[in-house]
């Protein structure tokens, strides 16, 4: 960097923090902030807890939502959480390693979350998610915060959307933001909703950093995890054939036409075609 002649390095953070707004401007960060925009996911007042798994999904976006309340538009405030379900030592230690890399001032808690599911012989991961996600809620109700922002991605969504089709038999999307059922004025948010897996792997590649995946012994095992894999494999194998199908599939969950459907969902009770066909 110069200024004037004379030549300022900038640290290893900076460097990391600059390649958001530079070199990925267009696939990272506009996406990123046309999601919060598009979709009203912050607002003025908010305290928001980003929760931290130490993927490279969340790392990323405890970094976008750092830039956005020091350059965006909304005051707001930010806190950084990490649930320790049961890591092991080295996995526990790469999160550390990499939250001060990246200048990310953690808060650490603990759960017994890994003890719990080991139990389980049934749906481990959809018990793990679900025990997860309220941790969270309350850690960060417990700090005053009144939304978590989690790293769910555009790959993320249409993955769902797939996977509901073909395995579920039902159509079912990953909204940017959902109210808590369970923790009164919780909110839950989605930032890098527009944001492709691929431009995060990019990132990180680009500045050399390492992240863990998935430290949980039932990933390689479980059928879910195993369809998930299948569903990311159909669609980059369509996209070479096709290279709108990603977009396209984004795009049916804005499209829904109620008037061609044989039913729908509402609030858990189902409705058919035929109880308003005649109207």
């Amino acid at each position: 960097m110069f200024i004037k002649g004379r030549v300022f390095m900038l640290s290893r953070k900076e460097e990391i923090e600059r390649s958001i707004i530079t070199k990925f401007r267009k696939d990272i960060w506009r996406n990123f902030t046309k999601a919060v925009r598009d979709y009203e996911l912050i607002q003025d007042g908010d305290k928001i807890a980003v929760c931290i798994s130490g993927g490279k999904d969340s790392m990323l976006l405890a970094k976008c939502m750092e830039e956005l309340r020091k350059h965006g538009k909304a005051n707001f405030d930010i806190c950084y959480i990490v649930m320790n379900p049961g890591y092991r030592d080295h996995i526990y230690q790469q999160i550390l390693d990499n939250s001060k890399t990246l200048g990310i001032d953690i808060k650490i808690f603990k759960s017994n979350i890994f003890d719990i599911v080991d139990k389980q012989e049934a749906s481990p991961c959809y018990l793990c998610a679900r025990m997860r996600r309220g941790f969270l809620y309350a850690r960060a109700q417990e700090l005053g915060c009144n939304k978590i922002a989690l790293g769910h991605h555009f790959d993320d969504v249409i993955e769902t959307i797939m996977l509901s089709i073909l395995y579920g038999g039902e159509y079912k999307s990953m909204p940017p933001k959902l109210k808590s059922t369970n923790f009164k004025g919780m909110e839950l948010i989605r930032p890098l909703y527009l944001v492709r897996e691929k431009s995060i792997i990019k990132w990180s590649e680009y500045n050399h950093l390492q992240f863990i995946n998935c430290a949980c012994k039932f990933t390689d095992s479980n059928s879910h995890s195993s369809k998930r894999e299948e569903i990311k494999k159909l669609i980059a194998n369509l996209e070479e054939i096709y290279p709108n199908i990603a977009a396209n599939i984004f795009k049916s969950s804005e499209n829904v036409n109620i008037e061609t459907v044989l039913g729908i969902k509402k609030d858990n009770k189902k409705i058919s075609f035929l109880d308003y066909y005649n109207e």
